[in-house]
């Protein structure tokens, strides 16, 4: 089936690690975990790789690494680094336009993905970096495999 990646925002690392345990993604639909967080099948290191180099001109070796907060047998938790949703805060249609082309330019695994989506999924960051802001939470990552 794959991994199931879920954003949420939380104000520090001790909220975020207190993660339900039997808790399946499709069983958490609201805000057990804040935020109204998002469900993607985009990894955590892509999508802070997405924001600083599309956005931020950061090149990619320079992209700060994901803090592990919890490493379960049957989930683990990562913290992003707020360098990541911050920058969409501040950028126009015109920012989010080229960097979903030049980040659709890039081959994953599946092949290059579409520019729509990915300015799509850009403008769903974006609206989730205002709730993370107004909430002063963090960015959080729920992966389970």
């Amino acid at each position: 089936m794959g991994v199931t990646y879920k954003y949420f925002g939380a104000p520090d690392g001790a909220t975020a690690a207190r993660v339900p345990i039997s808790m399946r993604p499709e069983e958490l639909g609201g805000d057990e975990l804040g935020m109204n967080g998002m469900f993607t099948k985009i990894k955590p290191e892509t999508m802070a790789a997405m924001v600083l180099t599309g956005i931020e001109g950061v090149p990619l070796h320079r992209v700060p690494p994901l803090e592990l907060v919890v490493l379960h047998p049957d989930y683990a938790v990562v913290r992003l680094p707020m360098t990541v949703v911050d920058p969409l805060r501040g950028i126009g249609e015109e920012a989010v336009g080229a960097a979903a082309f030049i980040w659709s330019t890039v081959p994953d695994r599946g092949g290059p993905r579409d520019a729509f989506n990915v300015y799509q999924l850009l403008h769903e960051w974006q609206d989730f970096s205002h709730r993370l802001h107004e909430a002063g939470h963090q960015p959080y990552c729920l992966v389970w495999p």
